[in-house]
């Protein structure tokens, strides 16, 4: 069977096996977005866990895109003590950590909700950004780029997904602008690609840059696979240095989910497979990854050995084990994670943690 535990690179940065802990925020920091101490415990025991990556839970770029309550910043110089404070916890354990970055925009229910159009949402509007509001956000994620570096993260994740802002963009659903930014796949992918280059011109290609990209956002007429595939092709010959993929937004009908499903039954697990297979054809030999739905070893090591994908990003498995990398090595044939949900009732009010192991 493939072997997960071989080194990659991605980039120049070499890690120490295939397994990804894919961002997830436990919603646990100050007011003003300063990650309390208590989770930096989390994060040293995935190290100690032997994750080969750990995405850090997405910050806010600024103010105006704080997401949730709880959620963690990277938007001020005050930020960076804090956060090496948690690059420091996880470097002493070996392990290798990247920022995942973000803007709420139609999302940003703390902060200003704003996005390419005008949205209503059941509990607020947001606003339809100005040229001059676009590139003061394209700005703001260079700028955060910069600190993750001052903070001695080992690399950036740009969050595109999950109906967040640059997500927004992409979608015809979310994106109805008749100018450069969105009248056509071509416009609503620029603020993405001005994302990729503001960032490369920050930090230079030393540092591993990625990207976690909805492969659809399962809504009626939103982002689909075959935009998805284009953006990624697009990004890939950019340069990027991973792709992570996921799915899932603004819009999204549950029953529209199937058509991700994989038709070979060793995939059933997976979520998105289908779509990741479509990506892969046109981003190889770019490295990807995959998140949601992966349980057992032996389909992990099938997906890689398939060329499905490079790496394996897990989240919920991670948050009642995280160690699992290590018990996977020594025998353990799959995550006990049982995709309950539990763990999200403490959101935004506690560190997140299996309630079955309680």
């Amino acid at each position: 069977m493939m072997d997960l535990y071989q080194p990659f690179k991605i980039g120049d940065l070499e890690i120490q096996n295939r397994f990804i802990r894919s961002a997830t925020t436990s919603a646990f920091s100050d007011e003003a977005g300063g990650i309390k101490p208590e989770i930096i415990k989390v994060y040293e025991n995935l190290a100690k866990g032997g994750v080969g990556l750990i995405i850090k839970g997405h910050l806010f770029i600024s103010t105006s895109g704080k997401a949730h309550q709880g959620m963690a910043g990277i938007s001020d110089d005050s930020h960076i003590p804090k956060l090496q404070e948690l690059t420091d916890a996880v470097h002493k354990n070996n392990g290798i950590i990247f920022a995942q970055i973000n803007h709420g925009g139609i999302n940003a229910s703390l902060g200003e909700r704003m996005g390419p159009s005008r949205y209503e949402l059941s509990n607020g509007v947001a606003h339809k950004m100005s040229v001059p509001e676009i590139w003061n956000v394209i700005e703001a994620f260079g700028n955060a780029a910069q600190r993750a570096v001052d903070a001695n993260f080992d690399g950036i994740q740009i969050h595109a997904a999950h109906g967040y802002l640059l997500s927004s963009f992409l979608s015809a659903l979310t994106n109805q602008r008749d100018d450069e930014w969105g009248k056509d796949l071509r416009s609503r992918m620029k603020i993405v690609e001005e994302v990729n280059d503001e960032i490369r011109g920050r930090i230079g290609y030393e540092v591993p840059l990625s990207i976690k990209l909805n492969c659809d956002d399962f809504s009626p007429t939103g982002f689909t696979v075959e935009d998805s595939s284009k953006v990624a092709e697009a990004l890939a010959l950019r340069g990027i240095d991973l792709i992570e993929i996921s799915g899932g937004g603004i819009g999204s009908v549950p029953t529209l989910r199937s058509r991700a499903i994989h038709s070979d039954p060793i995939f059933k697990e997976l979520s998105f497979a289908s779509h990741c297979e479509k990506i892969r054809a046109v981003t190889k030999p770019k490295p990807l990854a995959l998140v949601n739905g992966f349980k057992t070893l032996k389909t992990m090591q099938l997906a890689v050995k398939s060329g499905l994908c490079d790496l394996v990003s897990l989240s919920r498995p991670f948050i009642r084990e995280s160690d699992l990398v290590m018990k996977f090595k020594e025998g353990q044939d799959e995550a006990k994670c049982i995709r309950c949900d539990a763990c999200r009732s403490l959101f935004g009010k506690e560190i997140m943690r299996c309630l079955l192991d309680s």
